[in-house]
């Protein structure tokens, strides 16, 4: 059981008012007061610190709350993380198969890389490719990681994510349990992808996943995540720290997919992408259904030559909100980016998408552009689309924009004359506006599983959108 909360309210939440980049100060950004390790104690010890000092700051930290002006209020107070427990089950069990019987079975049927699975507290399933483990691959729970690769671990771990900003990233620093290491070595190429899956089975559990990975110089490789939680169950709560560090000249592809379901599933979580010299990074996180979604994501362009295109959609239904700060950070030049995100709502949902360019003084010749495009599906949902620069050099291309729309009753006439019905005009025009995005997968399985959990989003709510259509 975790540790007991404050009493829940307006007391026991903190206000944070803006939404800031990390940049770079995570718990070990000085890697001189932190060396890394050859060797696994001194790794172990590394891990062992900044748990301490996370558990302290857990004891003493509120839940979250983030306040727009002017828009709206991110809380976690109704959430009762002290009624929330880490559950653990066993490899292999029949009661353990059971749970993960119906998520597996809703993802693609695939070659993969390797595949590692989190139940709740729990890593309880490892497959990695006999290759490419002869290869020096390591795939395996982050508990092993600084036995497995010290350096690596104690090289990376935290050196971007920060431990005490609230409660629920010092709850993931200070309590997990199990969580991923992926390590890829220099040179090393995989077409199909490492698949990380962390699955939630019902209520009453909170589950801190922790994510780390390492690409090595001129390594070329995919990552699908995928989180999961049944349809209508209790409060529970996921949080997550990601980070994956991109070394001189690696390649990834990186996809997180974020379906939990319809019931009071919490989700508060932090990824940071470090992309090195002459690296290259595309990454594409979908957030497809959550109670309450809280997640900042943060691309950073860290050395000379690094390049980026970061895309993303979200679809909000019922009575969701989603609400997601996105960073592209160029720390230096010359730099690339590309930022495109889309999203819609329906029912009374909120969606909020919170987009900044931030360039540091010295980071000549950086080049980027932002987008948010967004699409009302209900007159009682609200989207959000915050798009903003933040510029300290002056050899540099950053713009921004982005568009708020509605679905065109013209268009739809148009394509029912065609011999369309209206439910299949809306299908059609909604699937369409995703589309762009969608195919940036670039992953056949991956992209009809997104074309799948939208049509169904539609097909729920078919009646209120034609409705709200029609009243336009």
């Amino acid at each position: 059981m975790a540790p007991s909360s404050p009493e829940r309210g307006a007391s026991a939440t903190r206000e944070a008012t803006l939404y800031r980049p990390l940049a770079g100060a995570g718990a070990r950004a000085d890697l001189a007061a932190h060396p890394a390790c050859a060797d696994a104690t001194g790794a172990e010890e590394i891990a062992a610190q900044l748990r301490k000092a996370a558990l302290s700051a857990y004891e003493r930290l509120e839940l979250p709350e983030w306040r727009r002006s002017g828009f709206w209020t991110t809380s976690f107070a109704a959430l009762d993380i002290s009624a929330l427990e880490a559950r653990h089950h066993e490899p292999g069990t029949s009661s353990t198969e059971e749970l993960l019987a119906a998520p597996l079975a809703a993802l693609p049927a695939r070659e993969r890389a390797g595949r590692i699975i989190q139940l709740d507290g729990s890593i309880v399933a490892v497959e990695l490719a006999p290759s490419f483990a002869e290869r020096g691959v390591i795939l395996c729970p982050l508990a092993e990681a600084p036995a497995r690769e010290p350096k690596a671990f104690s090289e990376h771990f935290s050196r971007r994510l920060t431990i005490d900003r609230h409660k629920l990233e010092a709850a993931n620093a200070a309590l997990w349990s199990d969580g991923v290491f992926l390590y890829v070595p220099p040179g090393c190429a995989a077409q199909e992808p490492f698949e990380i899956i962390n699955v939630v089975s019902g209520a009453g559990v909170a589950q801190h996943a922790r994510v780390l990975i390492v690409g090595e110089r001129a390594s070329d490789f995919r990552v699908h995540e995928h989180g999961i939680a049944p349809d209508g169950i209790g409060q529970a709560l996921h949080t997550e720290s990601f980070e994956l560090y991109l070394h001189d000249g690696a390649r990834c592809r990186l996809a997180n997919i974020e379906d939990w379901g319809s019931g009071e599933v919490f989700n508060q979580t932090t990824r940071v992408v470090s992309v090195g010299r002459d690296a290259y990074c595309h990454w594409l996180p979908a957030q497809l259904g959550g109670h309450l979604m809280h997640e900042h994501l943060e691309l950073a362009l860290s050395e000379p030559g690094g390049d980026m295109a970061f895309r993303g959609l979200f679809f909000s239904e019922g009575a969701e909100q989603l609400d997601t700060f996105a960073v592209d950070l160029h720390e230096t030049g010359p730099s690339g980016g590309d930022v495109h995100f889309r999203g819609a709502a329906t029912g009374s949902s909120r969606a909020s998408m919170e987009g900044l360019i931030k360039i540091n003084p010295g980071a000549q010749q950086s080049h980027t552009y932002l987008q948010i495009h967004t699409m009302m599906l209900s007159d009682q949902a609200r989207i959000d689309a915050i798009p903003s620069v933040l510029v300290s050099a002056d050899d540099v291309s950053a713009s921004h924009g982005g568009t708020v729309g509605e679905l065109d009753e013209s268009a739809i006439f148009y394509m029912a004359s065609r011999g369309l019905d209206r439910a299949a005009a809306v299908r059609v025009l909604v699937e369409g506006f995703f589309e762009p995005i969608i195919a940036e997968l670039a992953d056949g399985p991956l992209e009809e599983l997104v074309r799948a959990k939208i049509a169904a989003k539609l097909a729920r709510a078919r009646t209120e959108i034609e409705a709200y259509v029609r009243s336009r």
